[in-house]
């Protein structure tokens, strides 16, 4: 509660210069509506001409929860900056709050998961909320810890924050973290902040460099973030500046976004020259059916999302809205990836777009609620590029009256259908277009040789000549596959298929 109070008083402080004030660690510029707009570039890319005008997307489903979904219990004067992950049919979500007795008196990040986006979110052990991830030591977040943005590639979870030593003047910066469940932590890159102000305008906004949202895509670590000194950034210090680099802590290959696209980048700090929205505290996703960036920010009436494609080149879309009340940014649902998730119902024609974001003022922003609305009337699987992403996991029928499971970008076909529904996330009933231009990497014939080892699972010899590993012996056993008991070493030796066990 102390450090709340000090809070307060920074903020009451900068609203004297400022109409939109100062940001504080892992607090939003309170008093504005979001910066100006739908979104747009500063500064955008060089093309020869101009780009198609862009396309209007249908919505429907609109949603909105039932009320407070999340809250760090009643001792938390806060709750606000979501980041929130559909994980294996768990939604998990951290956020920042203040819990007593966690740490320094300053930002923690919570960890709370339900079974949907309404909630009610709580802790593995029941509590309202578990603390995760706090300021310690005497590092550059030794006090506070806030705005988190979680993904999860290859069996890890990153945690990129805001850190904060105390109430410097441009003493923000962004940290990662990493964990192999999402619940235990261990700062990276030797403790030290990996983003840092660029310094490169002096603004009455001395926030510093904060509030980072990350995703995963093609092999690149994206990083989006607010920096109030970067060139590029609009007069309140709004604005969200793009890295990208090979590794999670952003070491390899690091490149900043510019009006020229993505160029080498080193060191902690700047150029930020070219920012792709007019806002604080924002939530990306690349959607996997649209082929492009959907970046979430707020504005008068809501949540308003804006699309980027591929290269940050043009808006291939008209912004849609995701109304409802807001004092804080929002959190998208998304993949462990930061990808869109995928609509059950219908994947290939709509994609569901939930937030959930802080409604209430109090000490600072409260009571996280959930609004969502679906795009609709999408050709998602119109292209074999599209339709490999969209598809992963699904089945599809083929031309010769078996089942295509498309998984890694390729297809099997499954002789019988109820093999290929316990693969599965669902069979579709028609084949979408761009699914004829996957290729078929193997065949699963009826009773196709199993074998399984000590401490491995059950695979099935493909004719590929690669052993690919199935869920459980139930699906050998739905293939009339006869399983055979080998030696690990022998089971090792096979060359690997996809893993087909892995769960979607």
């Amino acid at each position: 509660m102390a450090s709340m109070s000090r809070a307060a008083r920074r903020l009451l402080a900068a609203l004297a210069p400022l109409l939109a004030v100062a940001l504080v660690a892992g607090c939003r510029p309170a008093g504005m509506a979001e910066a100006d707009g739908l979104g747009g570039a500063l500064g955008g890319g060089r093309t020869t001409s101009p780009p198609p005008p862009p396309a209007p997307l249908a919505t429907d489903g609109g949603r909105t929860g039932p009320g407070v979904v999340a809250s760090g219990g009643p001792d938390a004067p806060y709750n606000y900056a979501p980041t929130v992950l559909l994980d294996h049919g768990r939604y998990r979500m951290w956020w920042c709050s203040q819990l007593p007795g966690v740490g320094q008196p300053g930002d923690d990040v919570v960890y709370a998961e339900a079974g949907g986006p309404d909630g009610p979110f709580a802790a593995p052990d029941g509590r309202p909320a578990d603390p995760v991830f706090h300021g310690e030591g005497g590092g550059f977040d030794a006090v506070h810890t806030c705005d988190p943005s979680v993904i999860g590639v290859g069996g890890m979870y990153y945690l990129y924050y805001t850190g904060a030593a105390g109430d410097r003047a441009r003493g923000n910066a962004i940290g990662v973290a990493v964990s192999r469940d999402g619940i235990t932590w261990a700062r990276a890159a030797g403790g030290q902040p990996i983003v840092l102000p660029s310094e490169e305008v002096a603004r009455e906004n001395t926030y510093g460099a904060g509030q980072p949202s990350a995703l995963y895509l093609d092999g690149w670590y994206y990083l989006m973030f607010t920096d109030t000194t970067g060139r590029a950034a609009g007069w309140n210090g709004a604005g969200q500046f793009v890295l990208r680099a090979r590794d999670p802590v952003f070491a390899t290959d690091r490149q900043v976004l510019t009006g020229s696209g993505f160029t080498p980048a080193s060191g902690a700090k700047g150029p930020r020259t070219r920012s792709i929205v007019d806002a604080f505290s924002a939530d990306w996703m690349w959607v996997d059916a649209l082929n492009a960036f959907a970046v979430a920010h707020e504005t008068a009436q809501g949540t308003t999302i804006t699309f980027w494609d591929r290269d940050f080149t043009r808006n291939p879309y008209q912004p849609v809205l995701v109304g409802g009340a807001w004092r804080e940014g929002p959190g998208l649902v998304r993949r462990p990836d930061g990808h869109a998730p995928v609509s059950t119902d219908d994947p290939c024609g709509r994609v569901p777009v939930d937030v959930v974001r802080a409604t209430r003022d109090g000490a600072a922003p409260t009571d996280l609620a959930h609004f969502g609305i679906d795009l609709r009337g999408i050709a998602g699987c119109a292209d074999p590029g599209r339709a490999a992403a969209v598809l992963d996991g699904y089945a599809v029928p083929s031309p010769q009256r078996t089942v295509d499971l498309v998984i890694g970008g390729v297809l099997v076909r499954v002789d019988r259908r109820s093999v290929a529904a316990a693969l599965a996330v669902r069979v579709l009933d028609a084949r979408p277009p761009g699914v004829d231009g996957l290729r078929i990497a193997a065949h699963l014939a009826a009773a196709v040789p199993a074998v399984r080892a000590d401490g491995r699972p059950v695979g099935l010899l493909l004719d590929d000549g690669r052993l690919w590993p199935v869920p459980s012996a139930d699906v050998a056993t739905l293939n009339s596959s006869a399983v055979q008991q080998v030696s690990p070493e022998r089971w090792d030796g096979y060359p690997r298929g996809t893993d087909l066990a892995a769960p979607r």
